[in-house]
């Protein structure tokens, strides 16, 4: 029986299911640092190689993916993200079993390829699925649905993660007998494995869903990648260049900002990891609202000016998160969501316009981008032990900020209004 493809609205909405679920995925995962520094005891610095697992996974496999998907098709990448993804999620049973960090960090690695896999193939497949003046907007659309995921993935960490960790402190962990001590941490990594073997469930499912549709083809239907060529005009691209450099520091925002939410609204506040995730979600709700908010003003405002205003802001905003502190510094810190939400899809979006047969490559380079994550979230950890502050620590998103701001004034490509 001869598969039917589906139109290319049916196809954005499967497509856009899976900003929902990297975004779920991403928000977990940030939720560990404070879950994996309470478990067993570590540093700032030691709990960030959560991120350099998870966002170094994604640096790895970019290429790969855009190789895979140039030389098969948007499907195949799609595919065989769900499935990496699923296998890695699943990888957290063993781990739980074992106790071993390094066994999360593995299965991290490897679940984070699967996401590496589906962002490099989703992002220029919705780019791709319509007219090109209206791209960038499309693209924030589809973004809008991952901080839906995003919510979710808060919700099931802060019930499910959060919320079972024993109270007991690093000192109190410290002196505290080794049998007591193993059980209250195999029952917290119990918990820590449980909403990741659910999300293996979900994925496989919406893989079954997947394959047995024939998807449509991109624009670009040729086969050959052309690496080198490609790389060098990429490369002699200026805006896309600088394209990619904005998009390693935001993400390192984004992720540093995220990832000590919850110690720093737990060290202001006076308040445990479970009630700091709440603050956490306020976050990300703003950040789902203002999303669809900003993708509406690009109907009518140039993206490219969005994106400065809402850099300049959120540096005005780190400022008082370093300085002022207590509720005030909570809720600068929930504000710069709101800033954040247009940069990853506008950036990206700006960026790759126009790269025509060099898209799927170009769009690799973005993903490969996410790094900064990975290493950005280090330096603030380091940053935050050694000053002792973790206010001071949001230096670190506030330069991030000035390169986005930077970006945006020096864009000449902008989406023309419907």
């Amino acid at each position: 029986m001869k598969k039917r493809v589906p139109s290319p609205q049916l196809a954005f909405v499967l497509i856009t299911s899976l900003f929902f679920l990297w975004g779920l995925a991403n928000n977990m995962t940030d939720t560990l640092l404070a879950a994996f520094k309470k478990i067993m005891s570590m540093s700032d610095f030691q709990t960030s190689w959560i991120q350099i697992a998870f966002y170094g996974s994604y640096f790895c496999l970019a290429i790969p993916s855009a190789i895979l998907i140039k030389k098969y098709s948007y499907k195949s990448g799609i595919l065989i993200g769900l499935g990496l993804a699923v296998m890695g999620a699943l990888l957290f049973y063993p781990a739980s079993i074992s106790m071993v960090y390094g066994h999360f960090l593995f299965a991290l690695f490897i679940f984070a390829g699967g996401l590496s896999v589906l962002e490099t193939t989703a992002n220029p497949y919705i780019f791709e699925l319509g007219p090109l003046n209206s791209a960038v907007r499309r693209l924030n659309l589809a973004q809008s649905f991952n901080p839906i995921g995003s919510i979710t993935g808060v919700l099931l960490s802060k019930f499910f993660i959060l919320s079972h960790l024993n109270q007991a402190s690093a000192e109190e962990r410290a002196v505290m007998d080794s049998n007591a001590l193993f059980e209250i941490q195999k029952a917290e990594l119990s918990a820590v494995m449980g909403p990741y073997v659910g999300i293996a469930f979900v994925m496989l499912a919406i893989w079954l869903v997947i394959y047995f549709l024939k998807m449509p083809d991109g624009r670009d239907t040729g086969k050959e990648l052309e690496l080198k060529s490609g790389f060098l005009r990429l490369l002699a691209n200026p805006n896309y260049r600088t394209g990619v450099i904005a998009q390693f520091f935001y993400v390192g925002a984004q992720i540093g900002v995220w990832s000590f939410t919850i110690r720093y609204v737990m060290q202001e506040l006076g308040i445990n990891e479970a009630d700091a995730a709440t603050y956490y979600l306020y976050a990300i709700i703003l950040f789902m609202v203002t999303r669809f908010v900003n993708t509406y003003l690009m109907g009518y405002l140039v993206p490219s000016k969005l994106l400065v205003f809402f850099a300049a802001l959120a540096m005005l905003l780190c400022l008082s998160v370093i300085y002022t502190g207590g509720m005030s510094g909570v809720v600068s810190l929930i504000l710069i969501s709101a800033c954040m939400s247009l940069m990853f899809p506008t950036i990206y979006g700006l960026s790759i316009k126009g790269l025509g047969k060099d898209t799927k490559l170009g769009g690799s380079g973005l993903v490969m981008a996410i790094l900064g994550g990975a290493v950005l979230t280090s330096i603030q950890g380091l940053v935050s032990d050694f000053t002792g502050s973790i206010e001071m620590s949001f230096w670190v998103p506030f330069v991030c900020f000035f390169v986005v701001l930077v970006f945006g004034w020096k864009s000449k490509v902008s989406v023309k209004k419907e």
